[in-house]
C-alpha cells in the first residue's frame, strides 16, 4: 500500500536497470519523502517497467530537466556518465543523488562536490550501508568515543552475482568497474572506513581473476594506512556466494556486523560484541530499508530539515583511495593516496 506524506520530494529517477528498479520500488512504496513521476533509460525496454510504476517515460533526460515541476534527480547509472550528468542536473537547477561511486577520480569527485556546493544543491550518494541500523550504531559509538583509540577495521562484501550477467554489460567492463568488486560492492566499505578513520595516506592491492572471465579481476584485497594512524583491510569478490562483514576494533571494544542477506532484499544483521572486562555478546538486529532511509535522509536535506549526513569531503575521500586502489589494482605495488 502507499503511504501517503507530506510535501514529498518531487523526482525523476535516470537508470531502470537493475538497481533502479528496486528504488523506484522502494521509494513510491512510500516512506521515503519523495515520489518518482518520471523515468528516464535509453533502453527502449525499460518503457513498460516504467509504465508499471507509473512514471512518465523517456530515453533522455532533457524532459525531466526541462520540466518545472521536477525537484531532484536520481542517477542510477554507470559510473562513467555520473561527472556530466550532475553537471546537467545542476545546470538545471536540480537536486541530485547519485549511486555509488561518484566517480573514478578524485578530481571527478571534487569537480562535482563543487559544483553542487556553489548552487546551493544537494548531493546525495548511494552509501545505504550508512543506514543500516548496527552500522549506524557503529558510527555513533564511534563519533562518542565509546570504542576507544580506533585501532583496525577488517570489511569483506562478496558476491557471485554477475557472473550470470551477458559479458556486454557494463558492469563487467575493466574500464566501467576496474579492480574487482570494489565499484560494486568495495566502494561501501572504504566510505565507512574513511568516515572512521578519515583520510588514507596510502593502499596496496592484490587484484587477481582466479575463477571467471571478469575482465577486472575476479578477486580484490585491499590493505589501507590512514593519515591519523591505523589500517584498514577491504575484500571485495565477485566469485563467492555473498557476504558480508564490517568490524572495527577499538581500545575499549570492538563491534563486528554481518548480513544475514543482500541489500537488495534485508533480512537483518548478526551483531557481535566485545567490550573491556565484559563478555562477549551477539545479537539480531531487525530488517530494515536502509536505501529509502538513504533517499529520505537525502529529502529530508532538500525541505531543509536536516542536513545530508554524507559530506563533500567523506565523498571526496572516499573517491581519492578508491582512484589509489585501481592503481594499485594494476600495479600491485604501495600506492599513495
Amino acid at each position: 500500500m502507499t503511504m501517503i506524506e507530506e510535501n514529498p520530494v518531487t523526482a525523476a529517477l535516470v537508470g531502470l536497470g537493475w538497481w533502479g528498479r528496486k528504488m523506484a520500488s522502494i521509494v513510491n512504496a512510500g516512506g521515503a519523502r519523495m515520489h518518482f513521476v518520471r523515468g528516464v533509460d535509453p533502453n527502449p525496454d525499460a518503457a513498460a517497467f516504467a509504465g508499471q510504476m507509473g512514471l512518465q517515460y523517456s530515453p533522455d533526460m532533457a524532459e525531466a530537466l526541462n520540466d518545472p515541476t521536477i525537484e531532484a534527480v536520481v542517477l542510477a547509472t554507470p559510473h562513467s556518465l555520473h561527472r556530466e550528468q550532475i553537471a546537467r542536473v545542476v545546470a538545471a537547477g536540480k537536486h541530485v543523488f547519485c549511486e555509488k561511486p561518484l566517480d573514478l577520480s578524485r578530481a571527478g569527485a571534487e569537480a562535482s562536490v563543487a559544483l553542487c556546493r556553489k548552487a546551493g544543491l544537494v548531493l546525495g550518494m548511494g552509501h545505504e550501508r550508512r543506514f543500516e541500523p548496527p552500522i549506524a550504531e557503529i558510527l555513533a559509538a564511534a563519533k562518542l568515543g565509546k570504542l576507544g583509540r580506533l585501532l583496525q577495521i577488517e570489511a569483506n562484501f562478496s558476491h557471485d552475482k554477475f557472473l550470470g550477467l551477458d559479458p556486454s554489460n557494463w558492469r563487467l567492463k575493466a574500464e566501467q568497474a576496474p579492480a574487482g568488486g570494489m565499484t560494486a560492492t568495495g566502494i561501501h566499505l572504504t566510505d565507512l572506513a574513511v568516515k572512521l578513520m578519515g583520510r588514507a595516506t596510502d593502499v596496496r592491492v592484490v587484484c587477481e581473476n582466479l575463477a571467471s572471465s571478469i575482465p577486472q579481476g575476479d578477486t580484490m584485497s585491499a590493505h589501507i594506512r590512514f593519515a591519523g594512524g591505523g589500517t584498514a583491510y577491504v575484500s571485495a569478490t565477485l566469485a563467492t556466494p555473498f557476504v558480508s562483514r564490517f568490524a572495527v576494533f577499538g581500545t575499549d571494544g570492538w563491534i563486528e556486523v554481518r548480513d544475514k542477506a543482500h541489500v537488495e532484499a534485508p533480512d537483518g544483521w548478526v551483531v557481535t560484541e566485545g567490550w573491556k572486562n565484559q563478555p562477549i555478546t551477539v545479537r539480531e538486529v531487525s530488517p530494515a530499508e536502509p536505501v529509502r532511509d538513504n533517499l529520505r535522509a537525502f529529502a529530508r536535506a532538500i525541505r531543509g530539515e536536516a542536513d545530508y549526513p554524507i559530506t563533500g569531503e567523506d565523498m571526496i575521500n572516499n573517491i581519492a583511495l578508491l582512484e589509489a586502489i585501481v592503481r594499485s589494482a594494476q600495479s600491485g605495488a604501495l600506492v599513495q593516496v
